[in-house]
């Protein structure tokens, strides 16, 4: 492995190790820490950590393979040119706002106009329009926000995840080869995420909340607001129709991998009892799957226009931290320590700029990581060890426990007279904020947004957001300038 940056302070007793001999090691030193990592038996086969490796060189190298137009034309098969950029995204890695202008330089080399680039930066939008959903609903995207549209009760769907799906035995070639990814590699395509999704819950009866977590377990990406809302549509509770597939949906993105080494794939074309469960008409697999007289027809994705509910009610947490907690950046504190957290383990961390060389910290968060913090589950060995090969690319410390106790801990040790941070959207970053800022004075920063947007903005469907933010996005954007010939 590369070596970690080097730290500017001494070590203290309880800092956890940054400098391994390869990834190996690293893997031994997580498993011996967090010691019920990988025993979940849909794990057991996995290799420890995912074939993506976490990091800015990792997420850079990647970002150079980015490419708008083929994105655009091939985004929806598994073998298109998909940018494998989202677990950098999600961890702050790479900012919503350097992707833009990633995209932007992309186009301005290959001296193309806006629309060649539209459709990747309008799926940035859709990363940056579930934040603001979350921020707004806080834990209620573990809540239906709808009705189920398959119109079957509650009842009719399971709290556990099946055995054959955990362990990858279905014995349908598509179904196993989705799960074998998303446990050893932790990624998967969106269009898998989907058709594994929509198995889970209309042919196997699982609620969608029980795949949701399986999914942010093993996910290297996992970002609850895009997880949680995307099953909830698929399932049919933020959406007018459940989503579903069928076996000539499946081949035509697919290229046929699945179908021609399936032993239940039909023969002549024709199901058989036992056979492939896909093989059929939407029609006929709506009647089968829901009982129902009325026509299914395919939904295209991704979410778009989809009602958002009302705000959450009060009591119900959503993000930023209160504002008794927070005192505004304006030179105020002269020895502040850094809190590092998980949505901003890039260069592009306000408070890494507003006071470099400052003493900084990362907290694995031993109720996170054990599943015991609200309704996420706990997280696999891969998805910690993309954490750690992020955070050896920073000068932070690193420890293990609760959060605000081992912050209030670091920031006596160093004299600080106060804590820097950059907002985060998950809904524990409020409570916390209001631990630590009832002990010290905290500063949050924020980050550089996607998209600048003044006063209220309507998220009660993506294109109200996207009316609005379309323009804004595109304002900085300086396409190809004609010449005389």
């Amino acid at each position: 492995m590369e070596p970690a940056v080097p730290l500017a302070w001494p070590p203290a007793a309880g800092d956890l190790p940054r400098t391994f001999a390869d990834r190996h090691e690293l893997a031994v030193e997580l498993q011996a820490r967090f010691g019920q990592q990988p025993a979940a038996p849909d794990a057991e086969d996995a290799p420890p950590l995912s074939p993506m490796r976490g990091g800015r060189a990792a997420a850079l190298a990647a970002l150079a393979a980015l490419d708008p137009v083929a994105y655009a034309t091939s985004r929806n098969h598994l073998d298109g040119a998909v940018t494998r950029l989202s677990p950098y995204i999600r961890h702050g890695v790479l900012t919503l706002a350097e992707m833009r202008q990633a995209v932007f330089a992309a186009l301005a080399a290959r001296g193309l106009g806006r629309s060649a680039g539209e459709k990747l930066i309008n799926e940035l939008g859709w990363r940056d329009y579930w934040q603001r959903v979350w921020q707004q609903l806080g834990e209620g995207i573990w809540d239906d926000r709808e009705q189920g549209a398959s119109g079957l009760p509650p009842t009719a769907y399971r709290a556990d995840l099946p055995d054959d799906i955990a362990g990858g035995s279905t014995g349908l070639a598509c179904i196993d080869a989705f799960r074998h990814q998303l446990v050893h590699e932790g990624w998967l395509h969106n269009h898998a995420r989907m058709w594994l999704a929509a198995y889970l819950v209309h042919w196997r009866r699982v609620r969608w909340q029980t795949g949701a977590r399986w999914f942010l377990r093993h996910l290297l990406d996992g970002d609850p607001a895009s997880n949680n809302l995307s099953w909830q549509w698929v399932a049919g509770t933020f959406s007018a129709k459940p989503y579903l597939f069928n076996r000539a949906n499946l081949e035509r993105f697919s290229g046929g991998r699945f179908c021609r080494a399936c032993p239940k794939a039909p023969a002549g074309g024709a199901g058989r009892p036992g056979g492939c469960p896909f093989e059929a008409s939407y029609e006929r697999l709506g009647e089968r799957l829901f009982r129902s007289e009325a026509p299914l027809s395919l939904p295209e994705p991704p979410l778009q226009d989809q009602t958002l509910p009302p705000a959450p009610t009060a009591g119900r947490s959503a993000a930023g931290p209160p504002e008794q907690a927070t005192v505004a950046p304006t030179g105020l504190l002269q020895r502040p320590v850094l809190w590092i957290h998980g949505e901003a383990l890039g260069q592009a961390n306000p408070a890494w700029r507003a006071h470099p060389g400052r003493p900084a910290l990362f907290v694995f968060d031993r109720a996170l990581i054990e599943g015991s913090a609200g309704q996420g589950p706990a997280i696999s060995l891969k998805r910690l060890g993309f954490l750690y090969e992020c955070l050896l690319d920073l000068p932070v410390v690193l420890r293990a426990g609760a959060v605000a106790e081992e912050l209030l801990a670091f920031a006596a040790r160093h004299g600080a007279d106060g804590v820097v941070t950059s907002r985060a959207v998950d809904p524990r970053f409020a409570d916390l904020s209001a631990t630590i800022g009832a002990a010290l004075p905290l500063v949050v920063l924020e980050p550089e947004p996607f998209v600048q947007l003044e006063g209220p903005v309507d998220l009660q469907r993506f294109s109200r957001y996207w009316k609005r933010a379309e323009r804004a996005v595109w304002a900085g954007f300086e396409g190809p300038r004609l010449t005389a010939a």
